[in-house]
């Protein structure tokens, strides 16, 4: 498979006068290859921002209690979760990271089955099954965000799709400070204050609805932190959103002006030879 313009500009070429040995040679081919999965990961980066998309727009259809809501919430997350593990491989051979990888899918297995415990049940068990339940999804999610960030950062080339991945890694960091927040209200009861209504879809809707808005920064006050646990999350969670997105502006940025300047390059060498 050959590489794309934007992949050849991302390895640095060498002039003909110097010459490679077998160490640059290997060093060269590892990331040629590197870069040739991942830009056969791009074309997944859209439909993982589509499946992070449904549940927040499907959330408030399931925000009441009924057999069908709990099937579709179920089916809308576990999607996201396959979509995630789906787009999110391991790219390098090392043994630790294939660990992570491992660790990163049981997870998200898990956090999905336990979405189907309501269908089959008809009801949500005790609090401690649902708070472990959202812990397991906000871990999951909060994994996919920073692997994101991480394959971000490696990708050869900024373009629509790489940016629909970073859209992805945004919308799974407002739905972990939902599920993270659903999880802290069920654990320590009192922690926001959310108005009305007190079963598990809607608290996991209005939670979500404040997560999107702390991160955002919009703070309608709808939706309030009521304790010092409360409040201490909104920080927390504030101070994530914002160095994720200063941290992924930068990567991209950083990749579009280096891939620019390389560009730049070639052509100058272009014109001496």
């Amino acid at each position: 498979m050959a590489l794309t313009p934007g992949a050849r500009r991302w390895i640095l070429p060498s002039r003909a006068t110097e010459p490679l040995t077998p160490a640059r040679r290997r060093w060269l081919e590892r990331r040629r290859q590197e870069a040739r999965r991942l830009i056969a990961l791009e074309k997944r980066f859209l439909p993982l921002l589509i499946a992070a998309l449904l549940p927040v727009l499907v959330m408030p259809f399931t925000a009441t209690r009924g057999w069908l809501a709990n099937v579709l919430l179920a089916l809308v997350f576990n999607l996201l979760i396959l979509q995630s593990i789906l787009t999110l491989p391991v790219i390098g051979g090392v043994t630790y990271a294939r660990l992570r990888q491992e660790i990163f899918r049981w997870v998200g297995l898990v956090g999905g089955l336990g979405l189907w415990v309501p269908v089959f049940t008809g009801t949500w068990p005790g609090g401690l099954f649902r708070a472990v339940e959202m812990v397991l999804l906000s871990l999951f999610f909060l994994a996919t965000s920073l692997r994101l960030v991480r394959l971000l950062a490696r990708v050869p080339r900024v373009n629509g799709q790489v940016m629909a991945g970073a859209a992805a890694g945004y919308l799974h960091l407002g739905l972990t400070g939902g599920v993270l927040a659903t999880a802290t209200q069920v654990l320590v009861p009192g922690s926001f204050s959310l108005g009305e209504g007190t079963s598990h879809q809607l608290l996991l809707d209005r939670l979500t609805y404040f997560s999107f808005v702390t991160i955002a920064g919009v703070g309608y006050g709808d939706v309030l932190p009521a304790n010092a646990v409360g409040e201490r999350f909104v920080i927390l969670l504030s101070i994530a959103s914002t160095l994720y997105v200063a941290l992924l502006v930068g990567l991209l940025l950083g990749r579009f002006i280096a891939s620019e300047e390389v560009e730049m390059l070639e052509d100058d060498q272009l014109d001496i030879e």
